[in-house]
């Protein structure tokens, strides 16, 4: 079995504590954009959340894990979805909580330990991410760790009063 452990991160299951954690990401309005959120979640919806976060992913067809570092602090969660197993692919997302955790690697070894464990545990054959345009921290981040820009969709998510697009990239395994 092929570990989810990095050398300065890991990633893990979401566990029943993680309620307070999923609460203020989830709830956290610099971040709606980004996660296509609307509105917020109330505990008992996140609770109930967890309470199923361990079906498995050929049932559900996502995979959220929680990035945490060795002292296991919670920095942020990563997902799988739209996981494909007929066609080999799943989406990629990823949200680092706190600034002060970003930009100092946390995001390019949680993404490395899920590339490797989609390619190699679940046999898939591409990943890909949505951003938008104007998250340039992002599209750095995913084309650093092997996404290629592969398409623009044009006014893809309003937001604020205005149209953006959001830019998709893929990872395919050799």
């Amino acid at each position: 079995m092929l570990s989810l452990k990095g050398n300065h991160i890991f990633l893990r299951a979401l566990e029943p504590e993680d309620l307070e954690f999923l609460y203020t990401l989830e709830n956290d309005t610099d971040i709606w954009e980004v996660s296509g959120t609307a509105t917020p979640y109330s505990k008992q919806v996140l609770k109930l959340y967890l309470e199923n976060a361990h079906r498995d992913i050929y049932e559900v067809k996502q995979l959220r894990l929680c990035i945490c570092n060795h002292n296991d602090k919670r920095l942020g969660l990563i997902d799988l979805f739209d996981f494909d197993p007929k066609n080999l692919r799943a989406g990629i997302g990823i949200v680092v909580l706190d600034k002060e955790d970003r930009n100092k690697g946390v995001g390019a070894e949680a993404i490395s330990i899920l590339i490797k464990y989609a390619f190699e545990n679940l046999n898939l054959r591409q990943l890909y991410a949505n951003v938008m345009e104007d998250n340039k921290p992002s599209i750095h981040l995913f084309k650093k760790m092997g996404f290629v820009e592969a398409g623009v969709k044009k006014d893809w998510i309003f937001s604020n009063g205005t149209f953006k697009n959001e830019i998709l990239l893929q990872n395919i395994k050799n």
